[in-house]
C-alpha cells in the first residue's frame, strides 16, 4: 500500500524497535553504546574547538593589547661616515605624517633597552619601555589592566622638578623584587654616562607608581614603562628614539596597512608587524586546530560506527518483522526509513546531548578547571610556558554548527546501509523457518 514517507506508523515502529524488550538486551546495550559513543565524540569536539578559538583569541587579544601593532624602525647613514644608525632623529614629524595614514589611531616615539631591576637584595632582569604617559593609556592591556595596582594617573607623576618620574612595572617583575607600590626600585643600564676613560654603567632610582598584569606571563614577568624623558636621559638617546609604535583600528589588516605607513614614514624606513612577531606561533596552531579536527572527526566516525553494529543486530533480531510488515504490505522504502528513524534518531539524540555537554564545558570551564587543579595538587597549567594564565574557551557559532553538521551527516549517512539490508529482505525467507 502506498504511504506517505515517514508517516506515523513508521515512527511508531521505530520507537518500539529501539526500545528492545529484555530478552534483545544485545540490541539494547548496542543502543546505549552507540549513544554514549556519539554523545562523548560530540562533546571532545565542541569542547575542542572551544578551547582551540579561545587560547588563539586570547593569544592574539594579549599581542595586540600590550604591543605594538606596527613598529617603524629607521635606517640611516651618518654624515661624514659609512656607518648606519637606525636612531630616528626627526620622530616627532616622522609620528604625526604616520598619524595621518587612514586606519592608524596613533603612533608614539619609544625608546627601548635592558636593564638590570633591583630592590633590597633581590634582582631581575628587564626590558624599559620609554613611553609618553598619553601614548601609553591607548594601550589597553597596560592602562586598563584587570589587575592592576596603584594609580594609572600617576604614570609620569614627579615629586619636584628633578625629580624622576613614576614608571609602571609588569606584575611579575613586582614580585620577583618583592615590590610595591610606593618602593625605589634601582635601575641599571651597561650604557651609562660617557667619560674620558669609556663608558661607565649608570644607576638611578625610579618610585613605582603602577604595577600592571597584561594577561602575558612574558610580558608581566619582563616589562618596565618609564616616562620618554627620563629614558633618554637614561639611555643616552636625548632628542632622538629607538623605534615608533603605531596602533591601529584593525590589527587583523595590518598587512594591507603596513605599506601605508612605511611609505608615510619616509626614505629609510622599515616596519614590523604584530604578525611578523607571531606569525609562526600562529601557523602552527593553525595547522594543530586541522589535525585535532581530523582526529576527532575520525572519533565521531568510530562512534558512529556503534550504530552499524546495532543496527544490523536489529535487523538480524527484527527479519521475522520484517517479513511480516512485506506481506501486510509495506514497501522496502517504508522498511527502509523505520531502520533509518532507528538509526537517524540514535545519532540525532546523541548529538543534542554532546551539543549540551560541550556548549556547557566552555561556558562553565573556570569553575571545572579548577576543580581539575585542585584535584591534582595545583599546577595543570604552567603560564611560564604556555604564556596565558588561564586555560581560555570560546564557544564560535561556526565551529559549533560544523560539529553538529559531521555528527548528524555521519550517523546519518552510515545508518543508510543496514537500513536497505532490511528493505531488500525477502519475506519469504524472512518466514521460511517461522
Amino acid at each position: 500500500m502506498a504511504t506517505p514517507p515517514f508517516a506515523g506508523f513508521e515512527w511508531m515502529i521505530a520507537w518500539r524497535y529501539i526500545r528492545a524488550r529484555r530478552a534483545e538486551g544485545g540490541v539494547s546495550v548496542m543502543t546505549w553504546i552507540s549513544l554514549v559513543g556519539i554523545t562523548l565524540a560530540v562533546f571532545a569536539l565542541i569542547a575542542t574547538l572551544a578551547v582551540r578559538s579561545g587560547f588563539r583569541d586570547e593569544f592574539v587579544n594579549t599581542i595586540v593589547g600590550a604591543n605594538a601593532h606596527v613598529t617603524v624602525y629607521q635606517n640611516t647613514m651618518i654624515p661624514g661616515t659609512d656607518r648606519v644608525t637606525r636612531l630616528i632623529t626627526d620622530y616627532g614629524p616622522m609620528t604625526e605624517r604616520i598619524e595621518e595614514v587612514p586606519g592608524v589611531i596613533r603612533a608614539a616615539p619609544l625608546v627601548r633597552s635592558q636593564v638590570m631591576a633591583s630592590w633590597q637584595d633581590r634582582n631581575a632582569f628587564t626590558e624599559v619601555f620609554g613611553i609618553t604617559p598619553e601614548a601609553l593609556s591607548g594601550v589597553p592591556r597596560i592602562a586598563n589592566s584587570d589587575i592592576a595596582e596603584g594609580d594609572f594617573a600617576d604614570f609620569g607623576a614627579r615629586a619636584g622638578e628633578d625629580a624622576p618620574g613614576g614608571i609602571a612595572i609588569g606584575s611579575g617583575v613586582a614580585n620577583a623584587l618583592d615590590i610595591d607600590i610606593g618602593d625605589t626600585v634601582r635601575l641599571t643600564s651597561p650604557n651609562g654616562a660617557r667619560t674620558p676613560a669609556g663608558t661607565s654603567p649608570r644607576v638611578s632610582a625610579y618610585p613605582v607608581a603602577y604595577i600592571f598584569t597584561a594577561g602575558r606571563y612574558d610580558i608581566d614577568q619582563t616589562r618596565i614603562y618609564m616616562p620618554l624623558e627620563d629614558a633618554q636621559y637614561f639611555f643616552n638617546r636625548d632628542g632622538v628614539a629607538d623605534e615608533i609604535e603605531v596602533m591601529v583600528e584593525d590589527p587583523e589588516a595590518v598587512d594591507q596597512l603596513a605599506p601605508l605607513i612605511r611609505d608615510a614614514a619616509g626614505e629609510g624606513a622599515f616596519t614590523w608587524t604584530w604578525r611578523d612577531s607571531a606569525g609562526s606561533f600562529l601557523q602552527a596552531l593553525t595547522v594543530e586546530d586541522n589535525v585535532m579536527f581530523v582526529i576527532l572527526s575520525i572519533l565521531v566516525l568510530i562512534a558512529s560506527m556503534n550504530i552499524i553494529s546495532g543496527l544490523i543486530m536489529l535487523v538480524k533480531n527484527k527479519g521475522r518483522d520484517i517479513g511480516i510488515l512485506r506481506t501486510m504490505g509495506l514497501t522496502e522504502g517504508a522498511i527502509l526509513r523505520i531502520f533509518f528513524i532507528c538509526g537517524a534518531g540514535i545519532g540525532t539524540l546523541g548529538t543534542l546531548l554532546g551539543l549540551i555537554l560541550g556548549c556547557a564545558f566552555a561556558i562553565w570551564i573556570d569553575p571545572i578547571f579548577a576543580a581539575v587543579n585542585y584535584l591534582s595538587g595545583g599546577g595543570v597549567w604552567d603560564p611560564s610556558i604556555r604564556g596565558i594564565y588561564a586555560l581560555p574557551a570560546k564557544l564560535e557559532l561556526g565551529d559549533v554548527l560544523s560539529a553538529v553538521a559531521l555528527s548528524l551527516g555521519l550517523s546519518w549517512i552510515v545508518t543508510i546501509f543496514p537500513a536497505r539490508r532490511a528493505a531488500r529482505m525477502n519475506p519469504v525467507e524472512a518466514l521460511r523457518y517461522e
